[in-house]
């Protein structure tokens, strides 16, 4: 991917196993949106904050996305659940699978990366 197209998003740091997520705002179909990143089973995943069932954001609290268990992400309007490491709907209301944007992690820090789809505010 052509390092233009990566978006420098946090430290490597910040994004702890089943932790809050660092959020971050795209512009995804003409509109901007929240997006959040996460840590799960040691890799980082990110994802557009709207749940497939409501578009609505997903976090109960403030970049809080994973269930008690640590083992899923949960919608807390309607309980619809997705796997952490594909966005894929696995229980409850939920349709399909959550937005994911590909994420790159080097040298201690995490970027993001556009595409025509999904692209920084200031582009």
């Amino acid at each position: 991917m052509d390092d233009a197209l990566r978006i420098p998003l946090c430290r490597s740091v910040d994004l702890e196993e089943g932790g809050l997520a660092v959020p971050f705002d795209v512009v995804y179909a003409g509109q901007t949106m929240r997006a959040f990143a996460i840590r799960f089973q040691g890799q980082v995943h990110a994802y557009l904050n709207r749940c497939t069932h409501v578009a609505m954001e997903m976090d109960f609290q403030p970049n809080r996305f994973f269930d008690d268990s640590g083992r899923w992400l949960i919608c807390a309007t309607h309980g619809a659940m997705y796997a952490p490491d594909t966005g894929q709907g696995v229980a409850g209301p939920c349709r399909g699978g959550l937005v994911k944007i590909e994420l790159s992690e080097a040298d201690g820090a995490v970027h993001w990366h556009s595409s025509p789809a999904l692209r920084p505010l200031e582009f």
